[in-house]
């Protein structure tokens, strides 16, 4: 079993360096992070099944490489619909929060129709993305990265099969939600609208909208980002599994320059 990106320990979970993003080596990728609250909530009790169909995570400060704590809590119960919320803490300060929308599932005699063909490659057709470094971090060690369109480090759109390389939990085997929630974290990163390394280009949020859970280890995210010359930018992501469309994610950009990089 490979190390997974946190390791329980009580009632907080411990990150491995697995869980590190771009920006900063010593904070986290928000795919952990949001996987991990998603994790919370899908842990909340429910009288009929329930699918979450909108998560939301509030990035309210970085999340540095130290212990964490997550709660969980129904703030609107229903036997059709709730609310749900998770918070994520150091013990002493709340990093994230979370809110979800979660939608009971009953088969309904609705003639839906077929669900399209995938307008791209699969997995096995997509070039497997090359760490450009060997530090373990949650791009390079944490998920698999297959490119159908475009490279991670390309300005534009691009199209990239992603899945986890270890459990997110100890040895718990991700749900199809974590995994959504994990890899829907990606859109800003592999679609920059501007150039890397000159640039910032930071999500203060994400918003993932299911309107079917993925199926098997691997999500897609047709991703693009726009950019304005005041600073912020929107990510937009459409989602898929190998069997086609599963929803939409959302990231609003903190756009900046990097220092030392103006000329």
């Amino acid at each position: 079993m490979p190390e997974p990106l946190y390791a329980p320990d009580g009632d907080r979970f411990v990150p491995s360096a697995h869980t590190r993003g771009p920006w900063d080596a010593g904070a986290q990728h928000g795919g952990p992070v949001a996987a991990l609250m998603a994790r919370a909530m899908e842990a909340l009790p429910s009288d009929a099944p329930m699918r979450v169909v909108r998560f939301t995570a509030e990035i309210l400060r970085p999340v540095t490489l130290q212990p964490l704590r997550t709660t969980a809590r129904i703030e609107r119960a229903g036997r059709r619909v709730a609310l749900l919320s998770a918070s994520l803490s150091d013990g002493e300060r709340e990093l994230c929060r979370a809110s979800a929308w979660r939608i009971r599932v009953r088969e309904q005699d609705i003639d839906a129709p077929a669900p399209s063909p995938l307008p791209f490659a699969g997995p096995d057709g997509g070039d497997v993305f090359p760490p450009e470094s060997d530090h373990p971090a949650f791009h390079r060690t944490g998920v698999e990265l297959r490119f159908v369109h475009g490279t991670f480090f390309d300005v534009g759109p691009s199209t990239v099969w992603i899945r986890l390389r270890r459990p997110v939990v100890g040895d718990e085997t991700p749900s199809p939600l974590m995994r959504a929630a994990a890899a829907s974290d990606f859109g800003n990163g592999i679609a920059a609208a501007v150039p890397w390394g000159r640039f910032i280009y930071i999500n203060a949020d994400l918003t993932v909208y299911l309107h079917r859970y993925p199926a098997g280890e691997w999500v897609c995210l047709d991703a693009s980002s726009r950019v304005e010359p005041a600073g912020l930018g929107l990510a937009e992501s459409e989602l898929f599994d190998e069997h086609g469309r599963i929803g939409r994610s959302l990231q609003a950009l903190l756009v900046d320059t990097l220092p030392g990089s103006e000329h």
